[in-house]
């Protein structure tokens, strides 16, 4: 949500900052604006605009030249989507400049106290409160102003200021919020990405909670919002700035459809443990005596994470024989949950940033319980607040919604749960199974991805749709729930996923030939239940389209997929289900990579 670029140094700052600002187009926004200064200019220059980053670039003038500024894409939570709206925002006397990630949930007060005082908003954001309090200060360095400012707001941020009279640096901060640092040959980059910044460095420093940083050319400081001064050590980004272009792909999306046989591999590289059937797992920090006592596994996402974390619950329960479940993350943090210190909690996040699943990890380990984190991000904030954990290694994934880090994190999750099972009651015959059908994914992924074209045809069947009913059971059922929301996110179809066992206890009600029904139907020991559920649907003149391990009589369509061990088969069953919503939203025109109202990264609530 929302995105930050910042540079400080002696090249042309303009272009620097729209092209950050279009790599941060992916997490999702509904305006942009820059403002820009140098150390010879005598104030600050802004632009901004409602609409995309190319409405932005439309608008700068050809003579604006500056080598320090600050940029944003905003998306709108006070105030609806304008230039006015947008940030960055100046005090009255356009000497200030900031631009804000979060949401400052005391800015009805602090603006109520401003407006008596004097002050004049311009806009309807919460982030002008902080403007004008930076302004107001009568402190000496920008720093302090900053940190004065900063003392009197609650909530999350992810802030940079400048100062038309401080225009040989940039104060960042962060609370709750992203903020990268981009170290360069006398020349510094921030950022609420590391996607805006590997084109130029590939050193970054990631700010913690509660930590400020001060930006000049040559130079950079971290320090607390106390005013300690904290020590930053630099760490190399393994993704190189190709990962994130297209690719000779049409959209984002496609291609990152399309890496997943590669994805897939890089997740299982090094992990594998032939000699003793199970997997090397050292990144979870957890040894064998420790594994042996959890008496419960609980697993927190929000969206796709949530569903992925769904499968890894069933594979835990199925392969380790402990009971697991998985629960929104969003709802979890808020009812007040037995903290149960044999209960193994796991923090699911693309990102590694959503604040949901931030919160009820620090919520979690202030009540003491071990926490590990599954996320594709290295150095995030979650994978620096868990005890120990895995990364995905799904690589870069630019557009909003989620494909190969979705697929890699259910291969993260049968990866832990064989670890699990092979210290505990899984067999080694069990544990050569799985490991061999670990193996067989990359291919088997390769193969459905050669049946995109009749994929696509059947899409172009179903874009004419106003609803669409998944359906699946027990294995089955997370994949329904997974790709009803591809579906819904970028084609706007409304969608809805059920267990199939609860057709009779409602949904049935909905189905006739205007509804179209997805059904999950592996080869499994629910074949033949699953089978009825068609035969139901059928009855009522409803039109199926089943993905299935072998032709379904009873389908209109079936898309067959490979078969695997049935314990891994989900992962492969999603993979065509994600070529359906790309095409069905292909057909309707729809804009893939920036689906309407949603970002990649939710960092507020």
């Amino acid at each position: 949500m929302c995105g930050i670029v910042g540079y400080i140094g002696k090249r042309d700052v303009a272009p620097l900052l729209l092209e950050g600002l279009q790599r941060l187009e992916y997490r999702g926004y509904d305006s942009a604006g820059i403002v820009i200064t140098s150390p010879k200019a005598s104030g600050l220059k802004m632009v901004k605009a409602k609409g995309r980053v190319r409405d932005l670039e439309a608008k700068v003038p050809k003579r604006f030249a500056g080598t320090t500024g600050i940029a944003h894409t905003r998306w709108a939570t006070h105030g609806a989507p304008s230039d006015e709206n947008a940030h960055p925002h100046l005090d009255a006397e356009g000497k200030v400049a900031v631009v804000h990630n979060g949401i400052i949930d005391n800015a009805t007060e602090l603006r109520a106290k401003l407006v008596a005082d004097g002050v004049e908003f311009l806009s309807e954001t919460d982030t002008e409160v902080l403007v004008h309090l930076v302004a107001r200060s009568q402190a000496v360095t920008l720093e302090e102003k900053v940190r004065e400012a900063l003392r009197h707001v609650e909530g999350t941020y992810g802030v940079a200021v400048m100062h038309a009279d401080f225009s040989d640096r940039i104060v960042v901060a962060r609370n709750g919020s992203p903020v990268v640092l981009g170290i360069g040959e006398k020349e510094m980059f921030v950022a609420s990405d590391i996607a805006a910044l590997v084109s130029h460095t590939r050193q970054i420093v990631t700010l913690e909670d509660g930590e400020m940083a001060t930006l000049k050319a040559d130079d950079f400081r971290t320090y607390t919002t106390e005013g300690s001064r904290t020590t930053a050590t630099p760490t190399t980004v393994e993704w190189e700035a190709e990962s994130y272009d297209m690719g000779g792909h049409d959209t984002y999306m496609h291609k990152e459809i399309s890496e997943q046989a590669d994805a897939v591999d890089r997740v299982l590289r090094g992990r594998i443990d032939d000699r003793f059937s199970t997997v090397h797992l050292g990144g979870l920090n957890l040894d064998a005596r420790e594994a042996r006592g959890i008496r419960r596994v609980k697993i927190l996402g929000c969206g796709t994470s949530y569903h992925a974390g769904m499968i890894g619950a069933q594979l835990i329960e199925e392969l380790a024989r402990i009971p697991a479940d998985a629960e929104p993350a969003s709802e979890f943090r808020y009812r007040n949950p037995v903290v149960d210190p044999d209960t193994l909690y796991v923090a699911v996040s693309q990102s590694g940033e959503t604040y949901d699943v931030l919160a009820a990890v620090q919520e979690l380990k202030r009540k003491g319980a071990r926490v590990l984190g599954v996320v594709n991000v290295v150095g995030s904030a979650i994978a620096r607040e868990a005890d120990g954990g895995m990364y995905v290694h799904a690589g870069p994934e630019v557009c909003v919604v989620s494909t190969k880090c979705f697929t890699n994190t259910v291969v993260a999750f049968a990866l832990l749960a064989l670890h699990l099972g092979r210290i505990r009651d899984l067999s080694v015959s069990d544990g050569k199974r799985l490991i061999e059908g670990l193996r067989k994914l990359p291919a088997q992924i390769a193969e459905i991805l050669k049946t995109e074209d009749e994929i696509k045809k059947i899409a172009e069947e179903y874009a004419g749709a106003q609803s669409m009913m998944f359906i699946g059971r027990v294995r089955g059922y997370p994949v329904a729930l997974e790709a009803s929301l591809k579906l819904k996110e970028i084609s706007y179809i409304h969608a809805e996923a059920y267990p199939a066992s609860e057709l009779k206890h409602g949904p049935l009600a909905l189905i006739e030939p205007a509804l179209p029904t997805v059904a999950i139907v592996p080869d499994d020991e629910l074949l033949e239940k699953n089978r009825a559920a068609l035969e139901e649907i059928k009855a009522r003149s409803g039109r199926i389209l089943a993905v299935a391990h072998r032709e379904q009589e009873k389908a209109d369509h079936t898309i067959v997929v490979p078969k695997n061990e049935t314990e891994l088969d989900p992962i492969l069953m999603g993979i065509p289900l994600q070529l359906l919503a790309y095409h069905t939203a292909l057909a309707m025109g729809r804009d893939i990579d920036k689906p309407r109202n949603l970002a990649k990264s939710v960092t507020v609530e």
